[in-house]
């Protein structure tokens, strides 16, 4: 199968991560176990993602002209990702402070998105070509709303399928799930824009049916450990979780199940298939430390699928 099209529209920051037996107190100072800095973003995260499950991937986004800015361009160019409207800015690139619990791999972010916050839909527009010839669209929210609106008001005018992955949790206006194909939030992000606390099957098909009675045409709910839940007018499902081996870092999981998702979905996967497709990425990705260093290659991924 000749390799699909996908652009994601989103966020570039470095990851600057810290690996710590406990979080300090307000006034104290601790000593972390290690670390690391690479590049981050949900957006790029996912295109990295996408790229490597076998996608010719297109970003579309915006860097400062930093260090933080060039370790972004390296990684498109030995990712093979087309950065043809990736923006250049005089604002710095944004940057992600990530704390990782040391004993669990459980993880606590702050973000400042920095230049790509400043990405237009004049500029995105500018993109309308490229979108057109995609076999899918993606984008998250660390950009502004209303860019973030009218790429998928774009991709969806140009019979373009999109997913937004509603990230990090914020409400949204309600025009704006007409145009959402796909949408995936995780437990707290369907919380978030529904007002329904996700803890089982039963309340994520609470809300999946709250964003299909917004006009969201399939809802697909990350539920970690559990997998994901996923609703559209014909089909519900519970999709297990992929154990890939023990937990290491559960940062960029959810990056991982969207770009693996998506790659499924272009090439003419079920949203069933998709789903245990984006678990399966996501499985192997929180058994690696980092985020986009973290996602796994597409022999990976068919290796565990056979299992």
């Amino acid at each position: 199968m000749p390799n699909k099209s996908v652009v994601v529209m989103g966020s570039y920051v470095a990851d600057l991560a810290f690996r710590t037996e406990k979080l300090p107190a307000w006034g104290e100072t601790y000593m972390g176990a290690s670390f690391r800095l690479g590049p981050g973003g949900k957006g790029s995260n996912q295109a990295v993602a996408a790229a490597r499950a076998g996608a010719r991937v297109s970003f579309i986004s915006k860097l400062g002209h930093d260090a933080f800015g060039d370790l972004a361009r390296t990684t498109y160019r030995d990712e093979a990702i087309d950065a043809t409207y990736v923006f250049p800015t005089t604002t710095p690139t944004g940057a992600a402070v990530i704390i990782i619990d040391a004993v669990r791999g459980e993880n606590a972010i702050i973000v400042v998105p920095g230049a790509c916050f400043e990405l237009t839909p004049a500029e995105v527009e500018q993109a309308r070509p490229l979108i057109q010839q995609a076999d899918l669209f993606v984008t998250q929210l660390e950009l502004s709303l209303p860019t973030v609106e009218f790429g998928l008001k774009l991709a969806h005018s140009l019979g373009v399928p999109t997913i937004l992955n509603p990230a990090p949790g914020r409400a949204l206006p309600a025009s704006i799930f007409q145009y959402c194909d796909y949408l995936t939030p995780n437990e707290s992000e369907a919380e978030v824009l529904t007002g329904i606390r996700v803890t089982s099957l039963a309340t994520a098909e609470q809300a999946a049916d709250a964003f299909l009675a917004r006009g969201v045409r399939n809802a697909v709910i990350t539920l970690g450990a559990q997998g994901a839940f996923l609703k559209n007018a014909a089909t519900r499902a519970h999709v297990p979780a992929v154990d890939a081996g023990p937990v290491v870092e559960t940062t960029g999981a959810g990056d991982a199940f969207n770009g693996g998702f998506a790659v499924a979905l272009a090439e003419g996967r079920d949203i069933v298939q998709a789903t245990r497709f984006g678990c399966a990425v996501a499985g192997i990705s929180v058994t690696r430390p980092g985020t986009a260093p973290s996602m796994p290659h597409r022999s990976e991924i068919d290796t565990l699928l056979r299992r």
